[in-house]
């Protein structure tokens, strides 16, 4: 009896250690019944134990994690090494003071040798190492970026100091050919010839003096021909400028009876009287997309047919052949009068050329009076006044004249005109946009006070 009471309490022990183990799995394998059905072959295959089978895959890929590969399939030398010297290395990572570790550190230290699995499928072919960024090229990066760089003892480079900022600035020539010739030498390099531009320079061509004469008119006791000869002169320059200045005026007008002729018409046209401005109504975006009518449907051209493509491509050659056969009559028509081609561009040619001369003396002829009046980029060469007294205003001795003119615009205008300056548009000086406020203090307004 002792015996099987015995046998009775082992195998139950055993029944509810594998109903425990078959409850959960370490591994997991899926949650079963603590109570599992004995009945058929299909309950005993699903609640059958394999834990054993679970622990030896799971060491399997535990190998593979570290190994890469299962032991079973290693060589003895691969896995088994004699070490008598060991590993300097080694003994460097190893603590000095404590060889207690991390757990963040174990668990970063632990790197499966297995690859990680990607979204998506790499290429068979090895990857290129990415290459090291030269010290050159990691500079102009960063002068391009505008970081702040560390120079010598930690000292931050001047980013405005030459060739440090962010232009770019590449060696000059010089200092790229620095030591390689001597300063001293005798042996000049021949540099090479400037070619002069076709253009003539306009000043060879003009003529007028620094300082040039005045006109006989200017005088105090002028020749009445003379005076009179200048005061027609002067008063057609400003009858001239009043012309213009009432053309620019009439211009204006113009354009503003233009625009109130404009909304005039379209006061009218809406019914309402002009000057009065009437709140245009709004409508509504979908009252006018119903109200529009449909566009018609646009109509895609139909694929050709054979026949149709050869009937176009033979009336295309037809129209290639007779438009061939029309330009070799006409270069037959022509072979016959090239002699009085030739000719007649002959004439044509010394026509030209012949105009071309006379435009040339006329320009060089009024170049010799100065650029006066003519456009030299943006600016006109200013022409100058012209210092004339009317008849009254004459003096009969040196000692009653009154001086006319400036003598400093005068030189200034010479120099324009005979192209030692360049030409200036007017620069009057601005007037201060604040004016200067007057404040009368309360002392000043009882200064009758004290008396």
């Amino acid at each position: 009896m002792a015996v099987s009471k015995t046998a009775s309490s082992t195998s139950a022990s055993k029944a509810a250690a594998s109903k425990q183990k078959a409850a959960s799995s370490a591994y997991g394998a899926p949650a079963q019944r603590t109570q599992s059905s004995r009945k058929g072959k299909r309950a005993w295959r699903k609640n059958v134990d394999i834990e054993p089978v679970e622990e030896g895959l799971e060491g399997l890929r535990a190998e593979e994690r570290v190994t890469g590969t299962f032991l079973q399939n290693k060589k003895d030398d691969e896995l088994f090494q004699v070490d008598v010297q060991g590993d300097d290395e080694v003994r460097r990572t190893l603590p000095k003071f404590s060889e207690r570790v991390l757990t963040s550190t174990k668990i970063l230290s632990e790197r499966s040798a297995v690859p990680a699995v990607f979204s998506r499928t790499a290429s068979s072919a090895k990857v290129e190492k990415r290459k090291a960024v030269s010290h050159e090229d990691k500079s102009r990066l960063l002068r391009m970026s505008k970081r702040l760089r560390k120079g010598p003892f930690n000292a931050y480079m001047d980013p405005d100091q030459v060739g440090e900022g962010s232009a770019l600035l590449e060696l000059s020539e010089a200092a790229k050919k620095a030591g390689t010739y001597d300063v001293w030498s005798e042996d000049v390099p021949e540099r090479p010839a400037v070619k002069a531009p076709q253009t003539d320079n306009p000043r060879t061509h003009i003529a007028l003096p620094a300082v040039p004469s005045p006109h006989e008119g200017t005088s105090y006791n002028p020749p009445l021909t003379a005076h009179q000869q200048l005061l027609r002169a002067a008063h057609e320059k400003e009858e001239q400028k009043a012309k213009s200045a009432e053309e620019v005026e009439q211009l204006k007008k113009k354009l503003e009876q233009a625009r109130a002729t404009a909304a005039a018409e379209a006061a009218a046209a809406q019914g309402v009287a002009p000057g009065m401005k009437v709140d245009e109504p709004v409508e509504d975006e979908t009252n006018e997309a119903e109200s529009a009518d449909p566009l018609p449907p646009k109509k895609m051209p139909e694929r050709k047919t054979k026949q149709q493509r050869r009937k176009a491509e033979r009336l295309r050659a037809e129209k290639r052949a007779l438009a061939e056969k029309a330009a070799r009559k006409r270069m037959l028509a022509t072979v016959d009068s090239a002699k009085a081609l030739r000719k007649a561009i002959a004439r044509n040619l010394a026509t030209r050329e012949r105009l071309r001369a006379q435009r040339q003396a006329a320009l060089q002829e009024k170049l010799r009076s100065g650029l006066a009046g003519q456009r030299i980029g943006k600016h006109v060469v200013p022409e100058g006044e012209i210092d004339v007294q009317l008849g009254e205003e004459l003096s009969e001795s040196l000692r009653g004249l009154k001086p006319e003119g400036n003598l400093f615009r005068d030189r200034f205008l010479n120099m324009q005109q005979r192209a030692l300056i360049e030409p200036h548009a007017p620069n009057p000086a601005k007037k201060p946009r604040r004016k200067t406020k007057e404040y009368e203090k309360h002392s000043y307004k009882r200064f009758d006070r004290g008396f």
